[in-house]
């Protein structure tokens, strides 16, 4: 059981990704659109890995979606990476 609690809370190396919030209780899958936003705009591969093995394909691309808080460059590189087109992905339809 404690293993599979674990599993959903931010490792420690991704603990920087996080400055803002209390990690020690923080669940992320009760925050999704957060966290993926988060690891999507500021982590590494190793987070990544993270992101993709705690949440769907669905969820991200969801993020993609909604998500205006993204940068550009991100926006643009997680589209491409998830085949979303630019016309859906919230970040990219704020002003050109």
């Amino acid at each position: 059981m404690r293993c599979s609690i674990l599993k959903y809370m931010i490792p420690s190396q991704l603990h920087p990704l996080f400055w803002d919030t209390n990690v020690s209780n923080f669940e992320p899958l009760d925050f999704p659109d957060y966290t993926i936003a988060r690891v999507l705009e500021l982590g590494d591969q190793d987070a990544v890995g993270w992101l993709r093995d705690t949440f769907t394909e669905a969820q991200i691309v969801s993020v993609l979606r909604v998500e205006r808080r993204l940068s550009r460059r991100s926006a643009n590189f997680w589209a491409l990476v998830y085949g979303v087109s630019r016309d859906q992905v919230a970040a990219l339809a704020l002003a050109s």
